[in-house]
């Protein structure tokens, strides 16, 4: 496995962190069996009377789903790591205290977590079947079977459901950042105006 890692590296495009994708793994026991390849138990019962071609297709569904498993794994990784880097926000405003955080982090945040939405809504495959699976019935089930044993459905729902939350306190940071700022504009304009009436007045008596 090591090795194989190491002719992949050659060929990454934008790689993870190297200590995130040797913590984030998935495994399912295997094993050759005569009948029809299925998951059972948690483990993965391949058919053993299939010709080659077949069999690789069998074993690209099952590795497609553990793929995508891991994918989820690292990206809510990413998620739980951002809740981390903002936790401390809701209790500083609970108190009363100031948040440290400048209009420009607090977009950098957002542009994150826009970012992550993207990844997991709109550019991979955890919402819909890959059409790879549309006209090979007996692949799509065995996809399928391996995504839910994953509960990958159920862990996109958690993963959009606090993404939402933290879109919530990001975007009250925001307003509350452009309200401070707004307010100190009005009172540099509302000084400068003072100062000219006081030169005008001055003018006028003196």
């Amino acid at each position: 496995m090591k090795h194989v890692m190491q002719v992949l590296e050659k060929h990454e495009i934008q790689p993870y962190e190297i200590a995130l994708v040797h913590w984030e793994n998935e495994e399912l026991n295997y094993s050759k069996t005569e009948g029809q390849s299925k998951l059972h138990r948690g483990e993965i019962r391949l058919n053993s009377e299939l010709d080659l071609e077949d069999a690789i297709l069998e074993k690209f569904a099952f590795s497609n789903a553990l793929c995508l498993s891991v994918k989820l794994a690292i990206w809510e990784a990413s998620l739980d790591k951002f809740v981390e880097s903002i936790q401390s926000i809701p209790e500083a405003l609970k108190a009363g205290k100031k948040v440290k955080l400048s209009h420009e982090e607090v977009m950098q945040k957002m542009g994150e977590l826009f970012a992550l939405r993207h990844h997991i809504n709109l550019s991979s495959d955890f919402l819909i079947t890959p059409d790879f699976y549309w006209d090979r019935e007996n692949l799509e089930e065995l996809y399928d079977k391996t995504c839910r044993f994953l509960s990958i459905t159920r862990r996109v729902k958690v993963m959009n459901e606090k993404l939402q939350h933290c879109m919530a306190l990001t975007d009250l940071m925001r307003n509350h950042l452009t309200e401070k700022r707004t307010l100190r504009l009005e009172w540099m304009i509302v000084i400068l105006i003072t100062i000219e009436v006081m030169f005008e007045l001055g003018r006028v008596f003196f």
